[in-house]
């Protein structure tokens, strides 16, 4: 039920042609399905009751950020409930969530959440942004959704230590630029620090908070990935049945079948690995690494295969502005590389794997 009910509000809301007018208007986002989101409790899915969300669990989360993907919705869910709502719930005080969450439930406010920096990968440290006390000085680029985004999680170097911090960036000391990206549906924009006013989430500290954040954000990235992947897929086998070519329906040439199954087959195993890293990560446990590297590389590979994919499959026409092959092509090569590519993510899976092996060393 949960996933109609987001799929009729894809349909209404952001079909293709709304798709064509927001990229010819330059438009960052669409505010009027992010209204009717809120309105029914969709943004506050995993934010507790208390906080003014559903109190629903990790998999319902999923589950909407995968059909927002299956249509290439054009709103910061992913940036504003995903990471920057996920990070307040689990790092802030009751206090803060109180202050924070009940706005971004509701959709009166919008968040992001800035890691990226000009010189640093996702392993790299030490990280070039710096908090010292109540203020936060450092570039942060790119950052999802910076030009909606009334608030932002930051983080940052604290005495050597991971920190996230929230700030407001309705301040003279957070200047804002935008950029201009391959995928013109999510915009991306540089955030500069100026020593602005934060507050710092107190649980966040550490290197080990930040793994099993960023675990949390690679397995709902997961997940969106997988919703374009399988309406790639359904697009390119609509296309092959429809069109004839020397008399025949195009799907049934033995190539083009051949195609359509291998980005079933990488589809599948992508679903497989989304689920089993939300099981994981629901349950906890040393396996949340491994379980959310393996989901993260698996959905790259099968949203790359199936928008490149869809693309040969429609011939020349593909590669035109009135087919909607382009939405996911720029979508997946955006999602390939916005929380650190595959290479890194199978350093990180290699590392898991090798540390299942040899706990002890791991420990040390």
């Amino acid at each position: 039920m949960l996933r109609d009910q987001v799929q009729a509000l894809c349909k209404e809301h952001v079909p293709p042609e709304t798709l064509r007018e927001l990229i010819t208007a330059n438009a960052p986002w669409q505010p009027e399905l992010w209204r009717v989101m809120g309105e029914l409790g969709l943004l506050g899915a995993a934010i507790p009751e208390a906080c003014g969300g559903v109190g629903l669990t990790y998999r319902e989360l999923a589950i909407i950020n995968q059909e927002l993907g299956r249509a290439v919705a054009p709103v910061p869910f992913f940036s504003s409930i995903c990471m920057a709502a996920e990070a307040i719930r689990l790092a802030g005080t009751a206090e803060q969530q109180a202050r924070w969450l009940p706005d971004l439930a509701t959709g009166k406010r919008v968040a992001t959440f800035a890691w990226a920096e000009p010189s640093t990968t996702l392993l790299e440290r030490p990280l070039a942004t710096t908090i010292e006390g109540d203020r936060v000085r450092g570039p942060k680029t790119p950052v999802p959704d910076a030009s909606v985004a009334d608030l932002c999680i930051v983080l940052a170097d604290r005495g050597g230590e991971d920190c996230l911090a929230v700030v407001e960036l309705d301040q003279d000391a957070v200047q804002r630029k935008p950029l201009h990206g391959f995928d013109e549906l999510r915009q991306h924009g540089a955030i500069d620090f100026r020593r602005a006013r934060c507050e710092v989430l107190e649980a966040a500290s550490g290197s080990a908070f930040t793994a099993a954040l960023f675990d949390e954000f690679a397995t709902l990235l997961a997940f969106e990935q997988v919703g374009g992947a399988e309406a790639a897929l359904f697009m390119a086998r609509d296309y092959s049945l429809d069109r004839y070519i020397f008399g025949r329906r195009l799907g049934s040439y033995q190539a083009v079948k051949h195609k359509l199954a291998d980005i079933l087959t990488a589809l599948e195993l992508a679903t497989a690995n989304a689920l089993h890293a939300a099981d994981t990560l629901a349950k906890g446990g040393p396996d949340s690494r491994a379980a959310a590297a393996a989901a993260r590389i698996g959905a790259t590979e099968a949203y790359e295969t199936a928008a490149r994919e869809n693309l040969q499959v429609h011939g020349g026409i593909g590669f035109t502005w009135e087919a909607n092959c382009h939405f996911h092509y720029r979508r997946a090569r955006l999602l390939a590389l916005s929380l650190g590519s595959v290479e890194v993510w199978t350093d990180l899976l290699i590392d898991a794997l090798a540390d299942a092996a040899n706990p002890s060393q791991a420990a040390a």
